[in-house]
Parts: C-alpha cells; sequence; structure tokens
C-alpha cells in the first residue's frame, strides 16, 4: 500500500492554494447546463418558469459537490487523514443528494418514466426498503478494508466509490424527497421511521471502525501526520464523525419531519372547521 504514495504524489498543504481537479469541473458544469437548457426549453414552450429557490438549491448542490472533491477536503481525504474522507463522504451522501432533488422538478424528470424499462427500474429502486438496502449496502461494503484500501491505491476505485455513494445516496433520499407523485414519498409517520432506521448501520459500521485495534487503512498509516492525530487515533476520530453527527442527522431530520406532520394535521383540522362552519 505504501507504493500509492510514490503513485500519487501527495500535495503539501502548507504551500496553500485550492487544487483544481478539471474533470470534477467540466463533468459539474455539464450538469448545470443540462439543467439550464431544460429550464429554458419549458420556459418557451409551456411559458413558466422554475422557482428561483429550485435553482439555487440544485447550484449549492453541485456548488458543494465541488468543494468536497477539490481543495483542502479532497487533499486531506486522499492524502493525509481517514477523517478528511468522512468528512468527504458525509457531505456526499447526506448534503449534496438532498439538494438536488430539491431543485430539480417533476416534470424534468417524468419523460425518464416513458421508457418502460426505465420506469420500471425507478419502481423497484425508488421502493423505501430497496433504497435503503441499496445505500446501505454500498456503505458497508466499501469500507471493508479490502476494497476501501483498493480505493485509495488505484483512482479509478475511488471514482467508482464516490459514483456509487452519490447514486444510491439519491435514490435513499427519494422516499423522503421524490419530486414525482409517479414514484412517491413516504407518509410522514413513514419518513420518521425511515429517518430512524438510517442511523443504524451506519452506527454498525462506524463501531467497526471505531473499536478496531489495529490500523484497517495502511495508506493512512504511511501518511504524513496532521495536527498531530496518530493513525489509529485518526481513524477512530473518522468513525467517530460517521457515528455521532451522521446520527444526530437523521435524529433531526426525523423531528423536522415530526413538525412539519403537526402543521399539516393542524391545518387540516382549521380547514376541516371552516368548510363545516
Amino acid at each position: 500500500m505504501r507504493l500509492a504514495l510514490f503513485l500519487h504524489p501527495r500535495v503539501d498543504l502548507a504551500q496553500g492554494g485550492f487544487t483544481v481537479h478539471w474533470s470534477t469541473v467540466i463533468g459539474l458544469l455539464a450538469l448545470w447546463a443540462v439543467y439550464q437548457w431544460r429550464v429554458a426549453v419549458h420556459r418557451r414552450r409551456d411559458g413558466l418558469r422554475l422557482p428561483a429557490g429550485r435553482q439555487a438549491s440544485l447550484a449549492v448542490g453541485l456548488l458543494a459537490m465541488f468543494l468536497t472533491l477539490n481543495g483542502p477536503i479532497h487533499d486531506i481525504s486522499d492524502y493525509y487523514l481517514f477523517t478528511g474522507h468522512m468528512v468527504q463522504h458525509l457531505v456526499l451522501t447526506f448534503v449534496t443528494p438532498p439538494l438536488l432533488l430539491l431543485g430539480v422538478p417533476g416534470w424534468m424528470l417524468r419523460p425518464a418514466l416513458a421508457h418502460p424499462g426505465v420506469a420500471a427500474v425507478a419502481r423497484w429502486v425508488t421502493v423505501p426498503r430497496t433504497a435503503f438496502a441499496l445505500f446501505n449496502l454500498v456503505l458497508a461494503v466499501w469500507h471493508l478494508p479490502p476494497l476501501y484500501n483498493s480505493a485509495m491505491f488505484y483512482h479509478p476505485v475511488h471514482i467508482t466509490q464516490h459514483l456509487m455513494f452519490l447514486v444510491t445516496a439519491v435514490i435513499v433520499w427519494w422516499p423522503l424527497l421524490s419530486p414525482l407523485p409517479e414514484l412517491p414519498r413516504l407518509s410522514y409517520p413513514g419518513q420518521m421511521l425511515y429517518s430512524f432506521l438510517m442511523t443504524l448501520p451506519m452506527t454498525i459500521v462506524s463501531i467497526f471502525i471505531v473499536y478496531a485495534d489495529h490500523v484497517l487503512y495502511p495508506a493512512y498509516a504511511s501518511a504524513p501526520r496532521l495536527w498531530g492525530l496518530s493513525p489509529l487515533a485518526d481513524q477512530r476520530l473518522g468513525g467517530l464523525i460517521m457515528w455521532i453527527p451522521g446520527g444526530l442527522f437523521f435524529y433531526g431530520l426525523a423531528s423536522v419531519i415530526f413538525f412539519r406532520w403537526s402543521t399539516s394535521q393542524r391545518d387540516d383540522r382549521a380547514g376541516a372547521q371552516v368548510h363545516a362552519g
């Protein structure tokens, strides 16, 4: 695994600057261009404008992806600390996907469902139990030492890892934020249960990492040290970041859903009283 040091020279953080990987920039700009093209076509054809909030949501999601895959977060996660990699993965799975889903309107995705094969796959992967299983299986398998170490050693494997995280994260967020009634969201109680269950697999993976008595990922053992963290301390801190902030994120989400549910019930009761009067 130490050979990776020679295949992928480390970035010297002391030199400052902001490293940019142009493949990510090209990909993100292409996504934004396609999005704006579809918005323009919809406006010319139907005379409807996409709310600025949706466009802002998608823009922030793409910006979060850019900042995660470039600059200091990328450099620390790839060349120095496992902890940095966990921060990167949390942003890629818990920040970017919901912003993208909030930014894309249903009419932009609906034409894809006209293809029977696409519609069948979409219906299958967005079923809550399937979405839950796909994401958490990908999360667990990629944190097994053989696969994780391969991702650190071979850049194409690393790219595959991130793409699988992003795709399955969009899928796992679908039951909570679906923009298409054809592929509906869960009810509010279902969303709360789903959010709670999301904490369980991540906790199991985190415990495996935190309580390991040796370094699971040798690429970080041979890395220059940052902030006085030993390789084992870095590994445990990274596991705790996945465990505690990741878990609290979904507990907080369940709380938000509960308050939205309560508000919707009050609105329904108020509407019923108005009609009765």
